[in-house]
């Protein structure tokens, strides 16, 4: 699994011009879902993001995490993510799980995201999204499992 976490002042993503899911301060994060990814590494994913020291402490420094601030979580399923671009100069992409597994995975993590911090909002897995937001320093980081 891999999650590109994106630390934002706001964030949205539409589909067909409907915004359905907006998010304050906090995290955007891309998911990609690969082959043989499970809820064991979704939960040791989604705990890594929501206590990920991005955020400035008093002195300017990023000690503070997701559930200190308080923040937003904004979880957008992005298959591409899982790319395999090694050769070529076309990505290939027998690296990202099968639709349903990866969709059935990054639901459950949605879930289980909900259960354990607010707010938390998503994209539309598997719809053509367009993602708004205001990447804060920037700061963009690859998390892996």
């Amino acid at each position: 699994m891999k999650a590109l976490l994106q630390r934002v002042s706001s964030a949205r993503v539409e589909v067909a011009a409907e915004v359905v899911g907006r998010i304050d301060q906090g995290l955007l994060v891309l998911v990609g879902v690969q082959p043989g990814d499970d809820q064991l590494l979704a939960e040791k994913m989604l705990q890594r993001l929501l206590d990920y020291r991005v955020f400035a402490d008093d002195q300017g420094r990023m000690n503070r995490s997701l559930r200190d601030i308080g923040g937003g979580l904004l979880l957008v399923s992005q298959f591409t993510l899982a790319a395999d671009t090694r050769k070529g100069l076309r990505p290939g992409f027998s690296t990202a799980a099968a639709p349903a597994e990866a969709e059935t995975l990054f639901n459950w993590m949605l879930a289980r995201a909900e259960e354990c911090h607010a707010p938390v909002a998503s994209g539309r897995f598997g719809a053509d999204m367009q993602v708004h937001l205001v990447n804060d320093g920037p700061v963009t980081i690859l998390l892996e499992t």
